[in-house]
């Protein structure tokens, strides 16, 4: 079954197992895990001066609306990823901890290409590999380049280039090719990796680094450069034990290994199970929204779905199967404020959403808006 969609001339394989994660709505999950154990978020604000004085730190900080705030701590984290450089000099004033490299990855998402489960990952040429994946049960994921980046990462997109490089590598193992105007969604990335000298963007090294720039009386300054998704919660108490005698937290046992994240506290093979609980609790529900919202929220779908006998207590579907109420659980909950924010950084419903859709979810949010705390104060943190 899985050589089905291949050309006839690739007849061997190896498999593997692997994991598959969101990495919008894992970086979400975090923030949300954080907020409830007494972190403050700020999402949409920038650090615009950091002054050391002596024992401690004076952070300015300004949102999108242009309210300020300073934040006094005893400690700094830079974990501003591709920005890391740009924040150490501009906000910090103080030169990278590290020297940085800038690598874009891109990404093209075009309709199903095959129906099983499984995923591909193909050798080019080039000695780099290539990966097509089931995304979002209609659509395959094709990636990733590996180019030097220089610019704004906010501003970064998938070139012409690159989006013919992808269509190539994998054109040669499928049966049916993929062309450019197959594409539905194009995105890219920007990795922020420690400059190692490779020759090659693909080869420069994917490990961490952090560096610490702290002493007696000293506030310190940690940073942290490079990295990756499956190694990110080792890197984080690596971050925190590095601060040992700078924080209270720090040098404590690690436990983030034990713990789940927010609506993850169930069988790592209870999808199903769970999905078929929450169908008997809301029988209304077509399968495949259960299923959707149990990929999302995972427990907390119950939260979100709590005190609704119909669908019509979900309130109006505003396209897809984005109900008001998850609209709503993601205002309230996971600080999404624009239609983007739901469509593509707390879901990628934006691949089955119409212009029109679009505009009138943005429309129901701005009507919505949940009034944002007061910024114009002086907190301590750290």
């Amino acid at each position: 079954m899985a050589g089905e969609a291949l050309k006839a001339a690739y007849r061997r394989a190896f498999e593997y197992s692997d994991c598959r994660v969101d990495d919008a709505r894992l970086v979400v999950l975090n923030a949300c895990d954080a907020a409830e154990r007494g972190a403050v978020i700020r999402p949409r604000t920038r650090v615009t001066n950091a002054s050391r004085l002596d024992d401690h730190w004076l952070i300015e900080v300004k949102n999108r609306e242009g309210r300020s705030e300073t934040i006094e701590a005893r400690v700094l984290v830079n974990a501003a990823g591709p920005w890391v450089g740009q924040v150490a000099t501009a906000a910090i004033h103080a030169k990278p901890s590290a020297p940085v490299r800038l690598v874009q990855g891109s990404h093209i998402v075009v309709p199903r290409l095959f129906s099983h489960g499984k995923c591909y990952v193909f050798q080019n040429s080039d000695d780099r590999i290539v990966f097509a994946l089931p995304f979002e049960d209609d659509f395959t994921l094709i990636g990733t380049t590996d180019l030097d980046y220089r610019g704004d990462p906010s501003a970064v997109s998938a070139g012409s280039e690159e989006i013919a490089y992808l269509c190539a590598v994998v054109s040669e193992y499928f049966r049916t090719p993929v062309r450019s105007e197959d594409i539905v969604w194009a995105y890219s990335g920007v990795r922020p990796l420690h400059d190692d000298g490779a020759t090659k963007a693909q080869e420069a090294t994917r490990d961490y680094t952090l560096t610490l720039d702290a002493g007696p009386g000293r506030a310190a300054l940690l940073s942290v450069l490079g990295g990756k998704i499956t190694t990110y919660r080792v890197l984080a108490e690596l971050a925190v034990n590095r601060l040992k005698g700078h924080l209270a937290a720090a040098g404590q046992p690690n436990w983030t290994d034990r713990v789940p994240l927010p609506g993850g506290d169930f069988p790592h093979e209870g999808l199903e199970a769970l999905v078929d609980a929450t169908l008997r609790a809301h029988p209304y529900l077509e399968r495949t929204l259960a299923t959707r919202l149990v990929r999302a929220y995972g427990t907390r779908a119950a939260k979100l779905l709590g005190g609704a006998h119909a669908m019509s207590d979900l309130g109006t579907v505003l396209g897809a199967d984005l109900t008001e109420r998850e609209v709503e659980y993601l205002m309230q909950k996971e600080w999404a404020q624009n239609a983007e924010d739901v469509l593509w950084r707390r879901s990628k419903l934006g691949l089955r959403f119409s212009a029109a859709q679009c505009a009138a979810l943005e429309e129901f949010m701005q009507r919505n808006a949940i009034a944002q705390p007061s910024q114009d104060a002086r907190r301590h943190a750290g």
